[in-house]
């Protein structure tokens, strides 16, 4: 669980960055203006692969996790967060994650509010 938040805040961090403008003419600027380079396109498809091998229960933890990180429901609402999440189910759960920019932080805030900060130490789920 570690691995994957840590993979998510790369890949998050990697969508948001912004290029600055370093001069007119892009031949003399010392990094290419390119719009994702092929390392974070790797590692973008990797977590959505992995995400999307996961069985539709963890796949589900993962969205309520967020939804509870983000204060959507509280630790007390569990059972909810994930009815809701098992209901609202439509289209790569991955994509729905990585449209949230600030899903790592807010997966782990999950985990800390459940009481599962450990999970975050060991990286054991």
């Amino acid at each position: 669980m570690r691995r994957l938040i840590d993979k998510l805040r790369a890949v998050m961090g990697r969508e948001g960055e912004v290029m600055p403008e370093i001069g007119g003419n892009a031949s003399d600027d010392e990094r290419p203006m390119t719009l994702q380079e092929t390392e974070g396109d790797l590692l973008l498809e990797e977590l959505e692969e992995e995400i999307e091998a996961m069985d539709e229960d963890h796949r589900i933890e993962l969205v309520a996790l967020m939804w509870v990180g983000r204060g959507d429901f509280s630790a007390g609402e569990w059972q909810e967060a994930l009815e809701l999440a098992r209901e609202r189910q439509e289209g790569p759960t991955a994509r729905y994650l990585l449209s949230h920019p600030r899903v790592a932080d807010q997966i782990a805030s999950g985990l800390e509010g459940l009481g599962h900060s450990h999970i975050l130490q060991d990286g054991l789920y």
